[in-house]
C-alpha cells in the first residue's frame, strides 16, 4: 500500500527502529509467547523484523511490496524467510506456525474486508493453540498528518474483538496504550 514520502522516511529511519525496539514491541508483545515458528505480516522496512529475528528461532516475513521485499531479502534473507506476498492470501501451509504478528500495518490495508481477510489468513496458518498478536495506530492529528495522501483505515478497538472472533479466534484481548492511544491485540486459535 503506497505511503507518502514523509511516512516512508519515518518508517525507514533509525529513530523509528529504535522506538520499535525500546517501546513498541515490548508493549505490544507483553506476556505473549511467540514460540519457535513466527510469521510477520507486513514488515515494511524491517524495524520489527530486526528485533524479532533475534527473539525467535524461525521467522517468515510476508511483504506485499516487491521492492520492499527485495530490500528485506538483501538485509535479512540469511536470517529470515522473506516472501513477496499478500497477507490476505499467504502462500503458507495451514496449521503450521506458533504465532502470527503484525505491527502498525493494519491501517494501511484499504478496506475492512481486506483486514478481515488478513485475520482469516492468520487463523488459517496458525497451529491449534497458536497466537495472533500485534499493534496499530489510532487516529490523532499527528497520525492523520503523517498519512496525508496515504492509506489510513484504522481499526476501531471496540470492534476488533468481534472481528477476530469472526475469523475463528478465541480469547481476543484488545487494549490501548495509555499515552499514545495505539492499540494492541492478541487472540488464540483453539
Amino acid at each position: 500500500m503506497p505511503m507518502n514520502r514523509a511516512h516512508r522516511k519515518l518508517c525507514s529511519s533509525q529513530q523509528w527502529a529504535q522506538a520499535v525496539k525500546d517501546r513498541l514491541l515490548p508493549w505490544a508483545l507483553e506476556d505473549v509467547e511467540l514460540g519457535e515458528d513466527v510469521v510477520e505480516i507486513g514488515p515494511g522496512y524491517g524495524a520489527n523484523l530486526r528485533v524479532l529475528v533475534d527473539q525467535v528461532p524461525r521467522l517468515t516475513a510476508v511483504e506485499i511490496d516487491g521492492d520492499t521485499a527485495g530490500l528485506l531479502q538483501r538485509q535479512w534473507g540469511d536470517r529470515a524467510r522473506i516472501l513477496h506476498a499478500d497477507g490476505s492470501d499467504m502462500p503458507l501451509p495451514d496449521d503450521t506456525y506458533s504465532s502470527v504478528v503484525c505491527f502498525t500495518m493494519l491501517h494501511h490495508v484499504p478496506t475492512d474486508a481486506l483486514q478481515d481477510r488478513i485475520f482469516a489468513e492468520a487463523f488459517r496458518v496458525l497451529r491449534p493453540g497458536g497466537v495472533f498478536a500485534g499493534s496499530d495506530g489510532q487516529p490523532s492529528l499527528r497520525f492523520r498528518l503523517l498519512h496525508f495522501r496515504d492509506t489510513m483505515n484504522t481499526v476501531a478497538p471496540a470492534d476488533l474483538p468481534a472481528r477476530l472472533a469472526a475469523a475463528g479466534f478465541t480469547e481476543p484481548v484488545v487494549d490501548c496504550h495509555p499515552e499514545s492511544g495505539g492499540l494492541r491485540f492478541r487472540a488464540r486459535k483453539p
